[in-house]
């Protein structure tokens, strides 16, 4: 069943609300003692009624009014956008706002971004299943769109002469052929794959090389990659340029499983490929991520 964008929004703003209240109540509490509530409701001059510490607005309202003296210290800049984005966002859903898929997926974003902040893993594992599926669900409803355009076009032009069809050439995956392929399953996330979070074809090292065909750059980037890593020249700044939907995220997932510890030897194609360069990795490997990823970073030697 189709889940309405203002539905899943609303989810979304529940998960926000529940991951984030435990830890606002401690701050406040420990920078205000028991008083806390009348003082953070205080702090709102617009306010009405009574302090209700189960309503997402007085949490995200309090955060700002109080950024200075409690939240300063613990989050960033940018989780201080995010309470400001969140509460644009819960005005525009508790006034019947519509939602468009984008606004519906940003929304999610940003309430997955302040969860992370807030360390509410729980909570994280929600908004990310609200992600995953309306990811599903906007492929879904663009392969209907492009099957009714290929519908109402006549095929055009005449097969070439001589030319090998293409099952005859090569075999479609076994979810493919059985019509069970979905292209949401394919949009790589790197911070779920470091999260252990991902589908299996992305999480594990052997199944995601498996998947993954080795293309020229991809070779030269892994073969690089383990030369640094061995302390065998290599370079130690790798700048990929690509158009959106080029590969870089997919060649830092290879790059984190590169570094897994997993053998090269049962790694699909990794073992066939370090044979012919005569390269190798360390036993051991020390990796980190960072979660914002921009075109260009450092690869550095492992250290003991």
């Amino acid at each position: 069943m189709v889940m309405p964008h203002n539905e899943r929004v609303g989810r979304g703003l529940d998960a926000v609300r529940d991951g984030i209240r435990p830890i606002c109540e401690a701050g406040w509490k420990a920078a205000y003692g028991e008083g806390w509530l009348d003082e953070v409701h205080g702090r709102d001059r617009g306010a009405a009624g009574k302090a209700d510490p189960n309503d997402l607005i007085f949490l995200l309202k309090g955060m700002q009014s109080t950024w200075q003296e409690v939240w300063r210290q613990r989050l960033g800049q940018s989780e201080r956008g995010y309470t400001s984005e969140l509460r644009d966002a819960r005005n525009q859903w508790a006034h019947q706002g519509q939602f468009s898929t984008d606004d519906t997926y940003r929304m999610l974003d940003t309430a997955e971004r302040l969860l992370q902040g807030f360390s509410a893993a729980e909570q994280v594992k929600i908004v990310q299943g609200l992600k995953r599926d309306l990811q599903r669900q906007s492929f879904d409803e663009q392969a209907r769109a492009e099957r009714r355009k290929t519908a109402a076009k006549p095929t055009d032009g005449e097969p070439l002469q001589g030319l090998a069809p293409w099952r005859d050439i090569i075999t479609p995956h076994a979810d493919v052929a059985s019509g069970r392929f979905e292209q949401a399953e394919f949009a790589a996330d790197l911070y779920q794959v470091s999260t252990d979070n991902a589908d299996e074809e992305y999480q594990d090292p052997v199944a995601f090389f498996g998947r993954t065909y080795l293309t020229n750059g991809l070779r030269e980037l892994l073969t690089g990659a383990a030369s640094r890593l061995s302390g065998n020249g290599g370079d130690p700044v790798i700048d990929l340029q690509t158009n959106f939907g080029g590969g870089k995220t997919h060649s830092m997932i290879a790059l984190y499983h590169l570094a897994s510890g997993t053998k090269a030897a049962d790694l699909p194609g990794i073992g066939e490929l370090f044979g012919e360069e005569g390269l190798s990795l360390p036993d051991k490997v020390a990796r980190w991520l960072l979660c914002q990823l921009r075109s260009r970073w450092p690869l550095q030697t492992n250290s003991p």
